[in-house]
């Protein structure tokens, strides 16, 4: 290689580089995103009382966007359809606890913590609900003590600076996952398999570390 080709191929090196950090997403690169604040809860039934749990743990473990979406208008371009790539989402199944007295141990057991540790949620496709133009529905596989299933949470989005907040819920049966409904007091109390799951999670876009992203 002469000196000439060598210094040109430094300098397009060199540009491509800079371009790469100046606009952060590029085809098939993850964006910077980090959780701002979070909160799951589950809530339930049971013959006696209802119950909930919840957990401010959330984990962004991948998210990747088209080049597109790259810019001031980021959570703009973020929602249109065919900008999310990849989106995948870990909360530590211990980190749920409710304020009731026992139901965390009965809890637990049944979400088998110790064999798998991690609750995931794998976007696949984002869909758009007829009730506004900032609600979606979005379509991913929830697994659940090492049990996948395909589900739907009906969400909305709304700007907040320049964050955006998530809001989501959906209904599910424990047993879709195999967990067997947890039972206390020598089995007198019995909890309904019928779950309802909410969130509420702040993304934020830029370097702040506040998650870990691969």
């Amino acid at each position: 290689m002469t000196t000439r080709s060598a210094i040109r191929a430094l300098l397009i090196s060199a540009v491509a580089f800079t371009l790469y950090v100046a606009l952060g997403v590029t085809t098939g690169a993850q964006a910077p995103l980090a959780v701002g604040s979070a909160r799951v809860t589950v809530n339930g039934t049971s013959n006696i009382h209802a119950y909930t749990a919840s957990t401010a743990t959330v984990n962004v473990t991948r998210a990747q966007f088209a080049a597109a979406s790259a810019g001031t208008e980021f959570w703009a371009n973020a929602l249109k359809p065919g900008t999310v790539e990849a989106f995948e989402v870990a909360i530590p199944a211990a980190t749920l606890t409710s304020p009731r007295e026992g139901l965390d141990k009965n809890m637990h057991k049944a979400l088998l913590i110790k064999e798998h540790q991690d609750i995931t949620f794998r976007l696949l496709r984002l869909e758009p609900r007829a009730a506004a133009p900032d609600a979606l529905r979005a379509v991913g596989v929830l697994k659940v003590a090492g049990v996948e299933r395909e589900v739907t949470f009906d969400i909305t989005a709304e700007r907040k600076g320049s964050a955006l907040s998530v809001q989501g819920q959906t209904q599910l049966l424990m047993t879709d996952f195999g967990i067997k409904p947890p039972t206390a007091m020598l089995g007198m109390l019995k909890t309904d398999p019928k779950v309802s799951v909410a969130f509420e999670v702040l993304l934020e876009s830029g370097s702040r570390p506040t998650t870990t992203i691969h």
